[in-house]
């Protein structure tokens, strides 16, 4: 009798250790996409990560290079009045060897990431950009790299 009593009293405590699942506790819905923020749920519908390219010294070439002070005034009068919400600018060294050449160019650059709307405003605000930069510096190209971006913030 006595297992049958111990068995018994295990079940029933046991029994009362299984509880029923948690109601779910409501919470505003999250994504990892960018979908605006709560303020402004609609206002990113499509975004792009455009990289653009800038040239600032050839190596070896203190005549090319572009000083610190000259590259943030053309980030302040160019860029920053149509990218207001924020930009990054990144230091970086490229090259490429020509054909014949003995050894291969290289030049410093900054890569300037801005995350956007992919809007026609938004394209012509970069093409604007890269023109500003040629005409002040007589450079023949800023490359602009740009794809789909998920953002969230």
């Amino acid at each position: 009798m006595r297992p049958t009593l111990f068995a018994l009293t295990l079940a029933a405590s046991l029994s009362a250790c299984v509880s029923q699942p948690a109601a779910p506790v409501a919470s505003a819905p999250t994504t990892a996409t960018m979908q605006g923020d709560a303020a402004r749920p609609a206002d990113a519908p499509g975004w792009i990560r455009s990289e653009l390219y800038f040239g600032v010294g050839t190596e070896g070439d203190a005549a090319s290079t572009i000083s610190e002070a000259q590259w943030r005034a053309f980030l302040d009068q160019q860029v920053t009045p149509r990218f207001p919400d924020g930009l990054t600018v990144f230091d970086a060294y490229g090259q490429w060897l020509f054909r014949g050449a003995d050894g291969p160019e290289r030049l410093n650059s900054k890569v300037l990431v801005i995350l956007h709307e992919n809007s026609p405003q938004r394209r012509a605000d970069i093409e604007a950009i890269r023109l500003a930069w040629k005409q002040q510096t007589h450079h023949q190209s800023v490359l602009w790299s740009q794809q789909p971006a998920d953002v969230s913030f």
